[in-house]
């Protein structure tokens, strides 16, 4: 049966976070000399002088004396804000994180897809995670180790290793780290009957105890999906070490496997569940659309709505400014007399004598 632990959550923030704080607390303090930069006699030359005020060193004779000196822009000057020894080098990491962390990183070690992602060349080998036989821990020799791993169909993943092997590029190479090379498989034993001695020399092999599994080990470089071989011992052992979601752990003190925060993770399954639409109200199907309002300055048809004039106004505006209609309003205005027709009346009869 596969122990809880292989289901708990996988949090990648979580054992990233972790594992960076664990690799913190193997660094080594460093600082430089808190005399370097300063073991010479210099002065300033003040002002008036027509150059910087950086302190000089004394003297003549030789191409130093007049040079600058202390600064961190000079040349054998000291560097700025010379690193101490008192730098905080260590972090602290709360326990129940750290194990968080470690349940993770074997949760995401029970995953080909993860697995494969991390590099590992795991396409023939029959199961994941791969359990072998207890008499593996009494292995002595590496022949019988590289035979196995080769039954297993597990020496792809070795041969890759071989493959990788290179020069490390940059300073490292003086500092007895010359060589590079990938990860391969990690053995977990629950026994040290001779294993350690069978595994050792195969390049890219790490091996673990099982009660003592290290969170650097499992996760490199902060990534989850290591390829893991367990021996039946040590498979049988997470149960007691981590519990399940029932019981608690028989060999840590007041712990318990961390759980999902969701059971079950069809969320669509879920919202559409006759509880949770029970508690739900009834959708407003009623729509109510914004109203677009927009600005009367820029568009003529709402100004239209709003000044029914504005039309005229604008085409008055366009008809002033064309050539020929300014001509014409230059044009001195003629005062236009209107002329009345007489109109001839007939004349009256002379009256009549008699």
């Amino acid at each position: 049966m596969m122990p809880a632990v292989f289901t708990a959550p996988i949090r990648p923030d979580v054992v990233n976070f972790v594992h960076t704080n664990m690799r913190k607390n193997k660094r080594q303090p460093y600082a430089v000399s808190e005399l370097a930069g300063h073991q010479t006699s210099a002065e300033s030359w003040g002002t008036g002088r027509a150059v910087a005020r950086i302190p000089r060193v004394r003297g003549g004779g030789t191409h130093r004396s007049g040079q600058g000196a202390f600064g961190n822009m000079c040349r054998g000057g000291r560097m700025f804000a010379p690193t101490k020894t008192w730098r905080r080098w260590h972090r602290r990491i709360n326990v129940t994180q750290k194990r968080y962390a470690i349940c993770s990183a074997l949760a995401g070690s029970a995953l080909p897809a993860l697995v494969m992602a991390k590099g590992h060349r795991i396409e023939e080998i029959p199961e994941v995670p791969l359990v072998v036989d207890d008499k593996v821990e009494g292995y002595k020799k590496t022949k019988e180790a590289v035979l196995l791993l080769k039954k297993l169909k597990a020496w792809n993943d070795i041969k890759k290793v071989y493959a990788s092997q290179r020069m490390r590029a940059g300073k490292g190479k003086m500092r007895n780290r010359r060589r590079i090379q990938r990860k391969g498989p990690c053995i977990i034993y629950n026994e040290d009957n001779g294993v350690t001695k069978a595994f050792r020399n195969i390049p890219g092999i790490t091996l673990q105890r099982v009660t003592k599994l290290n969170l650097l080990k499992l996760a490199p470089g902060g990534h989850i999906g290591r390829f893991c071989i367990w021996t039946e011992a040590a498979f049988r052992k997470l149960d007691e070490l981590y519990g399940t979601w029932r019981k608690p752990s028989s060999l840590k003190v007041d712990y318990s496997l961390p759980m999902h925060k969701m059971t079950n993770t069809d969320l669509k399954r879920i919202l559409q569940s006759e509880e949770i639409q029970r508690a739900l109200r009834a959708p407003n199907k009623k729509i109510q659309r914004r109203i677009l309002k927009k600005n009367p300055l820029k568009n003529l048809r709402i100004m239209m709505k709003l000044n029914p004039y504005a039309k005229t106004a604008r085409r008055h505006a366009i008809l002033k400014h064309k050539p020929e209609i300014q001509a014409k309003m230059l044009k001195p205005k003629v005062k236009r007399v209107r002329k009345v027709k007489k109109v001839k009346t007939p004349a009256a009869p002379a009256p009549k004598t008699e």
